[in-house]
């Protein structure tokens, strides 16, 4: 007995423990964590790490907070920012132009953070700390929600509008020769195929490329009064004020010499004994529309995908071979991907999510895009121009299924009494079932290309059989609850109500209440 009080005050005891652990460990937690402050522009101080391990914590700087105290005292960039040799052009670096030694540049902050700060308060005038602590906190006092900034069709088109159609204001190459960056036209690929996440060689990153070149200029083009850019942080990168950014309205195609169709093709010759599909006529300037930048496709090269992704595949693209660049599901710079992903829109989700991930396409699938099929040997003519002919001829002999299923050949109610016991059996609305999925598609082109009989839309329901106005019952492949020679088959209730209630709960439909078994059910 006495073994026994002495077993349950230790573990009182290591209860106690714990929880006092706990507390002290929740405590923690939420001491360290933010205030839940969001901001664009937060820039964390931590250059002295080239240097060698900080010594203290990295400062979060604000960056439009002191952008605007320093307007409302008369001051602008150029109080922080020193102008680089014989131009007007601000650096981004702090009260520098180029990194030194660990000892200057901490006292370049120091001196001019602190000095500032002093000043300000010495006036009566709110303002930063002016000790360490107050800088280098270990807690973060916001979150960054920061968003990345890009170019679209549309925010492009009215920079080129501004800028008067001057491609060299912001397209450039290095020259070896030369040693310098010139303007080849012809040659305008994005910036991002240069300047990449982290400074390269003599290549700077894409954050100080894109901040030198575009702040500078909307900082230019502002001091000429002329309309500009946003010039501070949020402007570009606050979430809320990029969905201000009105689109073009009839926004012109832009201008890159890209042909209105061309044949997707190996760019192998012709005969090459690898090549078992034909080419495929692809409508690119259709595409267009569906994209908000080249790069969805492109990627930042901007080049055609078999010169990149070849057949065995290679460096340049990423070891990616050509037909897994077309197929993978999940990417949408595949073709296969991006309509894959089309298939989660609620109109089209009630029969594509009950299909298998893994299901294997068909060859009127395949044909679809590959109209030649029966010819994979098809040779494309060498000229160009008449290559683009003949796909564009191949795109308009295509015949979309335009076709749908009569009315009157729908049944209009289907009774499911198989399973009776009980409930009555149910009464289930055929007929306006399948008009709300005919009528959620009709205006889908991907639809009418895939969908290949007017009974498509039955396989969303009738799987594993062809198209058919009258397809076999589901009592035919679905019996009994547990079939040993078929594990994978679930029986006939499993069935139903995997269909019924996926197919609701992909399309969004409330009614009837998953849970509720006498909205479709009636009792006995």
């Amino acid at each position: 007995m006495h073994k026994d009080k002495l077993r349950l005050r230790l573990a009182g005891s290591i209860f106690v423990a714990i929880m006092l652990i706990c507390a002290v460990g929740v405590k923690a937690a939420v001491k360290s964590c933010p205030p839940g402050k969001l901001r664009a522009d937060i820039i964390d101080i931590d250059s002295l790490k080239v240097f060698g391990p900080l010594e203290r914590a990295p400062v979060q700087f604000f960056h439009d907070e002191h952008t605007k105290a320093l307007e409302k005292q008369g001051k602008g960039c150029e109080t922080c920012h020193l102008k680089e040799k014989d131009s007007d052009r601000l650096s981004m670096k702090f009260m520098r132009l180029k990194d030194s030694d660990r000892k200057t540049e901490m006292n370049l902050y120091h001196l001019n953070c602190i000095s500032c700060h002093s000043r300000m308060l010495a006036a009566g005038q709110k303002t930063g700390p002016v000790e360490c602590a107050g800088c280098h906190t270990k807690a973060d006092q916001a979150v960054s929600d920061r968003q990345p900034m890009g170019l679209d069709y549309s925010l492009h088109y009215r920079h080129v509008k501004a800028l008067d159609k001057k491609c060299e204001l912001c397209h450039h190459e290095y020259d070896k020769k030369a040693q310098k960056l010139v303007y080849v036209k012809g040659h305008e690929g994005t910036c991002r195929y240069c300047h990449k996440e982290k400074t390269e060689e003599n290549r700077i990153s894409m954050r100080l490329a894109s901040h030198e070149q575009c702040v500078n200029c909307h900082l230019s083009r502002k001091s000429q009064k002329l309309s500009a850019g946003p010039v501070q942080c949020g402007g570009c990168h606050d979430p809320a004020k990029q969905k201000l950014i009105k689109p073009v309205a009839d926004l012109p195609r832009m201008e890159m010499k890209q042909p209105d169709a061309l044949f997707v093709s190996t760019g192998t010759k012709p005969g090459d004994e690898r090549v078992h599909m034909a080419p495929v006529p692809f409508d690119h300037k259709d595409h267009e529309g569906y994209t908000h930048t080249c790069r969805v496709c492109h990627h930042a090269s901007l080049s055609s995908c078999s010169q990149c992704h070849t057949l065995d595949g290679k460096k340049d693209g990423d070891w990616v071979k050509l037909a897994q660049a077309m197929h993978q599901k999940g990417d949408m710079s595949s073709c296969v991907g991006c309509h894959t992903d089309k298939e989660t829109a609620k109109s089209c989700a009630g029969c594509h999510s009950q299909m298998s991930p893994t299901r294997k396409m068909s060859d009127a699938t395949c044909r679809v895009c590959h109209v030649a099929g029966k010819d994979p040997n098809m040779v494309i003519p060498a000229d160009t121009k008449q290559a683009d002919q003949l796909a564009a001829q191949m795109l308009a002999d295509r015949t979309p299924t335009k076709e749908t299923i009569a009315e009157k050949d729908i049944p209009e109610t289907v009774t499911i009494k198989s399973l009776s016991n009980k409930y009555k059996p149910a009464e289930m609305p055929h007929r306006k079932i399948v008009l709300a999925l005919m009528a959620g598609v009709k205006d889908s082109k991907l639809a009418a290309y895939f969908h290949t009989n007017p009974a498509t839309l039955c396989q969303g329901c009738h799987h594993n059989s062809p198209p058919s106005k009258k397809p076999p019952l589901c009592s035919s492949c679905h019996g009994k609850p547990f079939d040993k020679q078929n594990p994978y088959r679930p029986g006939l209730m499993a069935a139903y109500h995997q269909q019924c209630m996926g197919c609701h709960k992909a399309m969004g439909i409330q009614k009837p209440a998953s849970r509720d078994c006498t909205a479709c059910h009636k009792k006995k």
